[in-house]
């Protein structure tokens, strides 16, 4: 794999030879089944070959299909465990790696945009990429001025890759339920397929980028990377080094899970108030954790812009949840369309739907858990359940979309850390609503 491949027919093959994969592994083990080896042996195996074929394709493709990839596995933590652990591996190297761009390829790019010169603008510059992402690579180099410089270069094509690919994913969305029965990623194609245009413009990217720096410069907990130079297709910040998360997902010790987490939870929250944008790509791929202890931040190509900060019903909701107000809850879920107005639903049966959600919040101290995700992902998700007979009932209204799936996004990942800190202190702080107006007047 030297480039994108870009042809239409070339792509749609490889990610039609997907279902003709499984068929063949399903019926391999119809064989091995009848030829006495335990069904349970035969599933897991037959999920693992899956996977491995899953992931090796969306990782070759780039495009689309890695994007799509990326957004998917942070929410692997809810997958179940007899499922999730024979891909996990592949998911992890999904966020942090992909076959690379020739160098003459990369050098075209940068003379394309940087100009024939381009080289003069660094002191060196290595043509092995450090990373790959969907759409583009980066290189580290050493700029002019002597300073260690991430260089973001996008891959030629990319543009039309991803539309055909985020269109052929959705044409096969019955292929992913090897990952969890009943999994929908029609919604999650939809809303990629939404964000590509600004993804696909660094110097959107750039001018994001510029804004988290300048709100989190000289930060003790959050470390966003200086831009130098930007372009549509080439982008220049500075190079932060530090272990990537997903390592700390990995072998991490208690204490870097625990300090990743809450500085997770710092950025989420924090950030709205601050820059007027939120973080939108929350893969592990994203983060690093730094010798310091602050977080790493890379990748602005996905923010959700929030001229007014978080919303305050989402603070005020979760506080007068979290008190036992149940008829304060569905009016305010009214109000802001989660309920229609001429839906019959019960206050009591409501509260105890989102109750369980805020236990992040009930506490000084919470454990997030793998565990505990699947065991919500089961409340809401099971067909039997009433949570999920009462969720067919609500609605997501569209302007709560993107900080609804960033917020599951962040969650995902903090399950994979198993972090455990003090997020309700974090949402204190940061979280408009979330305080009790009256209880923070001082007393006279």
């Amino acid at each position: 794999m030297t480039d994108i491949p870009r042809r239409a027919l070339t792509r749609t093959a490889k990610l039609a030879a997907l279902p003709l994969g499984m068929a063949g592994r399903a019926t391999l083990g119809i064989g091995k089944r009848l030829g006495g080896a335990p069904a349970e042996a035969v599933a897991r195996e037959v999920q693992q070959r899956t996977a491995e074929q899953l992931f090796s394709v969306l990782g070759q493709l780039k495009g689309g299909a890695m994007k799509f990839g990326q957004a998917l596995s942070i929410f692997e933590a809810a997958f179940p465990e007899e499922v999730a652990k024979p891909y996990r591996a592949a998911l992890t190297k999904l966020q942090e790696a992909a076959p690379p761009m020739p160098a003459a390829t990369v050098h075209g790019v940068l003379a394309e945009e940087l100009g024939p010169e381009w080289r003069t603008k660094f002191r060196e510059f290595d043509d092995n990429p450090a990373a790959a992402a969907s759409i583009g690579q980066v290189h580290r180099a050493v700029w002019s001025s002597g300073r260690n410089v991430a260089v973001k270069i996008q891959y030629p094509g990319a543009g039309p890759a991803l539309l055909a690919d985020l269109n052929q994913l959705g044409r096969l969305a019955r292929l992913f339920t090897v990952l969890q029965p009943g999994l929908d990623i029609k919604p999650l194609v939809a809303e990629l397929k939404a964000r590509v245009a600004e993804e696909l413009d660094y110097q959107l990217e750039a001018k994001a980028t510029r804004a988290f720096a300048k709100a989190f410069r000289d930060d003790p907990e959050i470390a966003v990377p200086r831009v130098l130079a930007g372009t549509s297709r080439v982008l220049v910040t500075d190079w932060i080094d530090g272990t990537p998360l997903s390592e700390v997902i990995a072998n991490g010790s208690p204490e870097q899970r625990n300090l990743a987490g809450e500085r997770m939870a710092v950025l989420h929250f924090s950030a709205p108030a601050r820059t007027k944008l939120l973080h939108a790509d929350p893969h592990p791929g994203n983060f690093r954790l730094l010798p310091d202890g602050r977080l790493g931040v890379l990748d602005f190509g996905a923010v959700a812009r929030l001229p007014n900060g978080l919303p305050e019903p989402v603070g005020r909701l979760a506080r007068l949840a979290l008190e036992g107000d149940a008829e304060g809850v569905l009016e305010g879920l009214r109000d802001e369309g989660f309920v229609k107005r001429d839906a019959d639903v019960d206050a009591k049966e409501l509260l105890e739907y989102v109750r369980p959600m805020l236990d992040p919040m009930a506490e000084d101290e919470f454990q997030f858990s793998r565990a505990w995700l699947r065991k919500e992902a089961t409340r809401l998700g099971d067909p039997r359940s009433p949570a999920y007979q009462l969720g067919r009932q609500l609605n997501l209204p569209p302007s709560y979309l993107l900080i609804h799936r960033v917020t599951l996004g962040s969650i995902g990942v903090l399950c994979q850390l198993e972090a455990k800190a003090h997020y309700r202190a974090v949402v204190e702080r940061w979280q408009p609503g979330f305080v009790d107006p009256a209880a923070a007047e001082p007393t006279e």
